[in-house]
């Protein structure tokens, strides 16, 4: 679904979710196996395998997959529940409106204003 729309905020292409059961299922399957990698991990912690060389190693290798497993959750579900959503943003050019303004383009004078150059120096988005 496309709108012809051009103005700041509109909704230029929308497209639903699949919401896929067989996802679900696989979404649902590996949380399962996450929580078992994290059982495993904090018994191996509570255990002291880490005081040894194999057993760090182990542990390590344990976070890894631990982290690959939420990567594969995160990314299915970003894929298939999640709508593909594009709205139309207002341009602006990066240079110019991010530390010049408008009554700045010709300098500001040396030691005018010291607590609002300060303010600026250490906060250069400030409200305008």
């Amino acid at each position: 679904m496309s709108s012809t729309g051009s103005t700041y905020g509109d909704i230029h292409r929308y497209e639903p979710a699949r919401e896929s059961t067989a996802a679900a299922i696989a979404i649902v399957l590996l949380t399962i196996v996450e929580i078992v990698f994290v059982f495993m991990f904090t018994y191996g912690l509570v255990n002291g395998w880490g005081l040894s060389d194999t057993g760090n190693m182990f542990l390590g290798g344990i976070l890894a997959v631990i982290f690959i497993d939420l990567a594969f959750i995160l990314a299915l579900y970003r894929k298939e529940f999640l709508p593909d959503v594009v709205i139309v943003k207002k341009r602006r050019r990066k240079w110019e409106d991010l530390y010049i303004r408008e009554e700045d383009v010709d300098g500001t004078t040396l030691g005018g204003d010291a607590w609002e150059q300060v303010k600026r120096a250490v906060y250069p988005y400030y409200k305008r």
